[in-house]
């Protein structure tokens, strides 16, 4: 009994007094439950996906979005906060580690979680009006419960992830989850 609730425990990887709507860059991985290739399999879905990721500035003021990439099983993304109208990466690098910022504007900014969940939920709402319209059985919930960020610490940390973002799908034929890889005994 206490491994199966040891196996549920969940720790959270987010810094402790840190104010994730404080404005800087942030790299975000979101996977599919499960791992599957549902992006791979359903082209729709990724279209359902790129469309909310590039709607993000949309529902959020003061957000912008960089490079982005949708993987067969998971998706990555940089998110910026701007704490005032333009703000830049520049800005940004200078005050990433203080935590006691105040939130930006009149109206607080939207933390990372909160673009996260309204981005992962709104994918999640078009995709089950789809299967539903096109008589599709297959799972609405497609993402994993939770998803990995990463506060951009500075110029060279926010280069290294684009050439990551950008150059990612070209090594998916070596990656070690992609199907054609796994040695069949």
């Amino acid at each position: 009994m206490k491994n199966k609730l040891h196996k549920h425990n969940r720790h959270s990887i987010r810094l402790k007094s840190y104010d994730y709507s404080q404005f800087g860059a942030y790299f975000v991985t979101i996977c599919v439950k499960d791992r599957r290739f549902y992006f791979e399999k359903y082209p729709k879905l990724k279209e359902i996906v790129e469309k909310q990721w590039l709607d993000i500035p949309n529902r959020f003021q003061g957000i912008e979005l960089y490079e982005y990439t949708i993987m067969p099983n998971h998706f990555h993304g940089i998110i910026f906060i701007k704490n005032s109208v333009g703000a830049t990466l520049a800005v940004a690098q200078n005050n990433v580690i203080a935590p006691n910022n105040i939130r930006a504007g009149a109206r607080p900014a939207p933390t990372v979680g909160e673009i996260v969940g309204s981005f992962k939920s709104l994918c999640i709402n078009d995709w089950l009006k789809y299967i539903k319209e096109n008589n599709i059985n297959e799972t609405g919930k497609f993402w994993q419960r939770n998803y990995y960020e990463h506060i951009v610490r500075d110029e060279k940390d926010f280069n290294e992830i684009r050439e990551y973002i950008i150059y990612n799908y070209l090594k998916w034929n070596d990656d070690i989850e992609n199907p054609k890889n796994v040695i069949k005994c």
